[in-house]
């Protein structure tokens, strides 16, 4: 197949879900509404811990970070999807394309980095709550969010400036609403073994340790909640990691399911629409899950919304609101 230098390559078609124009409004509405959605529900994640002091703790720490990092997570792609709708448009740049990609990468290592430390976390306040303060101080924390943004930021950047260096072919269509690692190398006209294999490798080592180191994490925390004799405080010990076990799950449920997917059916329009489960969905139930199971964060959105309308006399508008909580 004749190929093109890689310095001719200006652009990209990303085909999105669907290519029937009758779809295009439902979807459009469709993401739109989960985009917003998300948006508002992590900032309100955001808004109750920064403004309530009860919350300054390093599990709430990590919480906030990972609301930030879903909304950058989201609006890495979402928003080009929409425009691409909008303007009846496919084209995306070629540097667009790998700034895309990188965010992406970054983001998507972030969410898992971060569910980890989250894991870490309860492990320590559950399997050694007299060393608790000490061990997850200020510091500590601090340092494992910077080693998360750090890991995560070197491993995107590797697996960017290899897609950097592909020839790609003179079909330069990407079956997929966002640009994806694997669909790229797979418009390239060149050998990729080389590179699949360091994708596979990084995959696996910054994959499946965090899973490894979750799992290790409740494990231990399981084995701890049994040796606890009341009832009351085995469900109040359980109860600070459900939501997190909550949204740990949901993550690597999805996450699974769309490789598990694109493994068996090898369509790539199946693995772009099962895409949409982790990289749209699960950011926005996240807020949901924490929000719902966690009585803290609803009590600390009481009070920054009861202090709204105090100060703007917005009465009647926050006790419809607050009665939705």
């Amino acid at each position: 197949m004749e190929t093109e230098n890689l310095t001719r390559v200006s652009e990209f078609l990303l085909l999105g879900l669907s290519e029937e124009p009758e779809l295009q409004p439902l979807i459009f509405g469709l993401f739109l509404s989960m985009y917003l959605i998300t948006v508002l529900g992590n900032l309100l994640i955001i808004l109750a811990v920064s403004s309530d002091s009860h919350l300054h703790t390093p599990m709430y720490f990590f919480l906030c970070n990972l609301s930030l990092v879903d909304i950058c997570f989201t609006s890495t792609t979402v928003p080009k999807m929409l425009v691409n709708i909008q303007t009846l448009s496919k084209v995306i740049t070629y540097g667009g394309c790998i700034t895309q990609m990188y965010f992406f990468l970054l983001f998507a290592g972030l969410d898992d980095f971060l569910l980890t430390v989250m894991a870490y976390d309860r492990f320590v306040a559950i399997c050694l709550p007299l060393h608790y303060t000490v061990i997850m101080n200020p510091r500590v924390c601090v340092l494992l969010v910077f080693a998360s943004w750090i890991t995560s930021a070197l491993s995107s950047l590797l697996q960017s400036l290899m897609v950097l260096r592909l020839p790609f072919c003179t079909d330069l269509e990407i079956p997929h609403f966002i640009c994806e690692l694997h669909e790229m190398i797979q418009l390239a006209c060149s050998d990729t073994f080389l590179i699949n294999m360091v994708m596979y490798f990084i995959v696996g080592l910054l994959g499946g340790g965090p899973l490894a180191g979750i799992l290790y994490s409740y494990s231990k925390i399981v084995s701890s909640i049994c040796g606890i004799s009341s009832a009351q405080g085995k469900y109040k010990a359980f109860s600070t990691c459900a939501s997190h076990l909550s949204v740990v799950s949901l993550f690597y449920c999805t996450s699974l399911g769309v490789y598990l997917s694109s493994a068996g059916t090898h369509s790539s329009h199946s693995t772009a629409i099962a895409s949409v489960m982790y990289t749209v969905v699960t950011p926005m139930l996240n807020p949901f899950i924490y929000s719902l199971r966690n009585e803290n964060i609803k009590r600390a959105l009481k009070r920054f919304f009861g202090r709204i309308s105090r100060n703007y006399n917005l009465d009647i508008f926050w006790r419809l609101l607050l009665s939705l909580l």
